[in-house]
C-alpha cells in the first residue's frame, strides 16, 4: 500500500511542472508576438524626416499617381534610384521598382506608340538603370530602334520632297 500513495504525489508534481511549463511556452509565444506587432521597422519609412524618408514619400506619392517613368525628375524609378544612392539596401524602394517596373514597361511601349520616341527613350533608358539585361527591355528596345528608323526615313523624304518642290520652282522662275 506505501507503493501506492507515494506514486500519487509524484503524478501530481509530473502534472503540475507540466502544466508550468505549458503556461511558460504559451506566455513566451504572446510576448513574442506582441513584441513583433508593436516593434519600429528598420531603416527608413516614409515621411519619417530624414532624406530617405522624404524621398520614399514622394516616390509613395508618384507611385498612387501612377508616373512610373514620366514626368522627368518626378517619377517613381528617380526617386526610388535616389533613395537607393542614400540607402543601397532599402528594401521598399527595391521592392516597389520590382513590383512597378512591368506596368512601366507598358508605359514607355505606350510612349512608343504614340511617337513620342525621344520621350519614350529616355524612359526606356532609365529602366535599362534598374534592370539592362531584361529580354523585355531589349524587346521595347527593338521596336523604339524599328521607329525611329521609320522617323528618319519620313524625314528623308519629306526633305527630298522640298527639294524636288524648291528645284523645280527654281527652275521656272528662270
Amino acid at each position: 500500500m506505501s507503493s501506492s500513495t507515494s506514486t500519487a504525489p509524484d503524478r501530481r508534481g509530473l502534472i503540475f511542472v507540466v502544466l508550468a511549463a505549458v503556461v511558460a511556452i504559451a506566455g513566451g509565444g504572446f510576448w513574442y508576438a506582441h513584441a513583433s506587432m508593436s516593434a519600429k521597422p528598420v531603416g527608413h519609412t516614409a515621411n519619417d524626416g530624414s532624406d530617405v524618408g522624404i524621398l520614399l514619400g514622394l516616390a509613395d506619392t508618384a507611385y498612387h499617381d501612377k508616373q512610373l517613368v514620366a514626368p522627368v525628375g518626378s517619377n517613381v524609378y528617380e526617386f526610388y534610384f535616389s533613395v537607393l544612392q542614400a540607402d543601397p539596401n532599402n528594401a521598399i524602394a527595391v521592392q516597389r521598382m520590382r513590383d512597378s517596373f512591368k506596368p512601366a514597361c507598358d508605359v514607355v511601349e505606350s510612349t512608343i506608340n504614340s511617337g513620342d520616341l525621344d520621350e519614350a527613350q529616355r524612359e526606356l533608358l532609365l529602366l535599362r538603370m534598374y534592370d539592362p539585361h531584361n529580354y523585355k527591355l531589349a524587346l521595347l528596345g527593338s521596336v523604339l530602334d524599328a521607329q525611329l528608323v521609320i522617323e528618319r526615313r519620313q524625314h528623308e523624304a519629306e526633305a527630298a520632297r522640298i527639294q524636288a518642290q524648291q528645284a523645280s520652282g527654281g527652275q521656272s522662275a528662270n
